[in-house]
């Protein structure tokens, strides 16, 4: 599948900035007849709104359709990373530290190949999550396949326990 110039990476960057979001994330996929571009948005404070998608949809496709990267016509999604986001820059280890994670680990990593628990942070390559029975592991960053915030784990903790019969 094609991929951008980091020059219209760079725009596109820039489009963000100037309206006070990040562009996390440039995914090109679909079909080589039908292609997806994704713009994975986000802003630290507050959040990412639909006018906020609105306005970098019409933008980006302005500016898409000048450097027109592909034969035919394409498919445009803009949103924000969602509720159990996926990291996608260093940064979001140091600044979801102390969040609830889920890291999935690669197919060749023994089991448990998934890992839930508070992500204690990431030094020299390795990831540090420590699980809800307390016990932490650490993670080397080649095995990591992903790592996405988990805020269900933080909504279970806050469940009531039922004692006794039903």
């Amino acid at each position: 599948m094609a991929r951008l110039s980091e020059d219209l990476v760079g725009r596109l960057e820039r489009l963000a900035s100037s309206e006070g979001l990040e562009l996390l994330a440039v995914d090109v996929g679909g079909t080589a007849r039908r292609p997806v571009v994704r713009l994975i948005l986000d802003r630290e404070k507050g959040g990412v709104s639909l006018a906020d998608c609105e306005s970098i949809s019409r933008q980006a496709s302005v500016l898409l359709d000048v450097y027109d990267p592909f034969p035919a016509a394409f498919t445009l999604e803009v949103s924000s990373p969602g509720i159990e986001r996926k990291f996608y820059k260093d940064n979001d280890f140091a600044r979801f530290a102390g969040s609830a994670v889920r890291v999935r680990m690669r197919p060749t990593w023994p089991a448990p190949r998934v890992i839930e628990g508070v992500l204690e942070g990431r030094t020299d390559g390795v990831i540090r999550v420590r699980d809800r029975a307390g016990a932490a592991h650490e993670l080397p960053e080649p095995e990591v396949f992903e790592t996405r915030l988990a805020p269900h784990l933080e909504e279970d903790e806050k469940k009531p326990k039922h004692r006794g019969r039903m």
